[in-house]
């Protein structure tokens, strides 16, 4: 069982905390699995040294930046402690505070579960009752499905294409771009009263 010391948030199944400093690795075999990595960068792994002195540090860094209120989070599943992966909900580095990015990396064996729409529904319902936030979205591929349907079941549709940034082009449907999603607090509001 998971201590509630540094509990960022709880679902039935799984409990979500800050990354510690000590903690690269958990990033680095996430990142390893080329299935996860599929749809970010063609399957290749992100560099441990990166993961280390890039990835962990911003992470970090965003705690403080947003006192706590947002940022990349360790999934852990709460009856055993397992890593899972990791969520985030946090705004654009220098965007308002009020319209946020709803993102997941799941370790493979974890996919298939619910774990993405459990944890997905309740950062939604945080961001709009909580933490004054007016917006949630995400990004995705065109081609990456299992994501669209974790977003479409948290109520968020799709907003606009998204070309494919210049750092994704080898990327597997690449030329078929993506999409932002989105979801306002009015529209989340409704969904809750009609129960959705």
């Amino acid at each position: 069982m998971l201590a509630a010391v540094d509990t960022y948030l709880r679902t039935e199944r799984v409990t979500l905390r800050p990354f510690r400093p000590d903690e690269a690795d958990l990033l680095v075999e996430l990142d390893s699995d080329p299935a996860v990595m599929r749809f970010l960068s063609g399957g290749e792994p992100t560099a441990p040294e990166l993961v280390r002195e890039r990835d962990l540090p911003s992470v970090l860094a965003g705690y403080d930046r947003w006192a706590g209120r947002f940022g990349l989070f360790a999934a852990h599943d709460t009856a055993d402690g397992a890593f899972l992966g990791w969520f985030c909900l946090r705004p654009e580095r220098d965007g308002p505070l009020d319209e946020v990015e709803l993102g997941y990396r799941l370790r493979r064996a974890t996919w298939g579960c619910g774990y993405a729409t459990e944890v997905a529904a309740a950062l939604v319902e945080r961001a709009f009752t909580d933490l004054g936030v007016r917006v949630v979205w995400g990004a995705t591929m065109a081609l990456n499905h299992a994501s669209q349907r974790v977003m479409e079941k948290v109520g968020m549709a799709v907003t606009q294409p998204l070309p494919t940034p210049d750092d994704m082009l080898a990327v597997e449907g690449a030329d078929l771009g993506g999409y932002r999603y989105e979801i306002t607090r009015e529209q989340w509001q409704q969904r809750a009263a009609a129960g959705a």
